[in-house]
């Protein structure tokens, strides 16, 4: 799914292991405007679940999920 304006702020949790995909989302969230997208990188499995929830909880957007070989790609507006 395209986004519009500025390419989206990445930030790479591969290699990490669960909280620490969702603590740097949550770090990188916060340095955002609202309405700006963020591509986070992770390959914890259970970043699938987490990630999601803690979307929910917070009233951001996920855009998008998909899979990038070992990576999961979520594509993340700000609320």
């Amino acid at each position: 799914m395209a986004t519009s304006g500025p390419e989206p702020l990445t930030v790479d949790a591969r290699g990490h292991r669960c909280p620490v995909p969702t603590l740097r989302l949550r770090r990188a969230l916060e340095g955002l405007t609202s309405g700006q997208a963020l591509r986070l990188l992770a390959d914890d499995p259970m970043a699938r679940i987490d990630v999601p929830h803690f979307l929910r909880q917070t009233g951001h957007t996920l855009l998008e999920q998909t899979d990038e070989g070992s990576a999961i790609v979520f594509l993340i507006r700000k609320a």
